[in-house]
């Protein structure tokens, strides 16, 4: 496993020399070329002004702000460049928190870290058995690609995962959603409903997440190389609507506990 960043990590006085490592496997992904339906020649891809309808060189591209409809501010590498962040190579953690208490619509991209060198090891190990031991997450900031990113550092097996965050500002309000409104829940259908759902509770881990459709696409990709005919092989089944909720829970619970069984 590669190290995408080397520095520290600083609370206090306590600094501990880390590396951070992606946590995505990417070569796990599936992906695909566009292609000239005609001869199969890749398709590349070309910026087009829309005022000129003229192709544009990448040394002619500016980057604009639109403040108003139709009007731009623009600004040149060398704005960017005065307010880049130098980075200090360190991830300063300012708090800790709990972990429950930071909302899910915040997090981002996840990495791994580990200490860089036997030499880091002790004070690596100190750091993740105190978050562990007192369920606290640490936050702090990291500076990567130029950008200054919020990020939460929890303890998994020994070592650490570094959330990267999103900022408030970034979270559309759910009050926004339409249709969103109070109605009023009958206790009977309440209970039968808390019935089925511990009656489909599992733990976490014991959970199979198999990629379905990758598998699917997987089959269809193989046998077109083998040049076998393609079959249709999508499940599908009609739903039908439900009418009487209570007969609805009551059939579910009875299914999940034949399942279970």
């Amino acid at each position: 496993m590669r190290s995408i960043w080397k520095g520290h990590i600083r609370f206090s006085l306590v600094t501990i020399p880390i590396q951070v490592y992606s946590a995505i496997n990417s070569k796990n992904t599936i992906s695909f070329r566009q292609l000239h339906k005609e001869d199969h020649g890749a398709i590349g891809y070309s910026k087009v002004c829309k005022s000129c309808d003229k192709k544009v060189p990448y040394a002619d591209i500016v980057k604009g702000y639109e403040y108003e409809p139709d009007q731009y501010v623009i600004l040149e590498k060398s704005d960017f460049a005065n307010i880049k962040l130098k980075s200090n190579k360190a991830i300063d953690i300012e708090a800790f928190v709990d972990l429950d208490e930071v909302h899910p619509t915040l997090f981002e991209s996840v990495y791994f870290v580990g200490p860089n060198g036997e030499v880091a090891t002790k004070t690596f190990n100190l750091f993740a058995q105190t978050i562990k031991k007192t369920k606290k997450a640490g936050l702090g900031r990291i500076i990567l690609r130029d950008k200054e990113d919020v990020v939460l550092l929890t303890e998994h097996k020994g070592g650490l995962i570094m959330y990267k965050m999103r900022y408030p500002y970034e979270i559309r309000q759910i009050e926004n959603v339409p249709d969103l409104k109070e109605a009023e829940v009958e206790e009977a259908q309440l209970k039968l409903a808390e019935t089925l759902v511990g009656s489909l509770s599992k733990k976490f881990s014991e959970i199979n997440f198999e990629d379905r459709y990758r598998e699917a696409l997987l089959e269809m990709v193989e046998s077109k190389i083998d040049g076998k005919q393609i079959i249709n092989i999508t499940e599908s089944e009609d739903e039908a609507p439900v009418v009487d909720i209570m007969s609805a829970l009551k059939k579910s619970i009875d299914e999940a506990k034949r399942k279970g069984a």
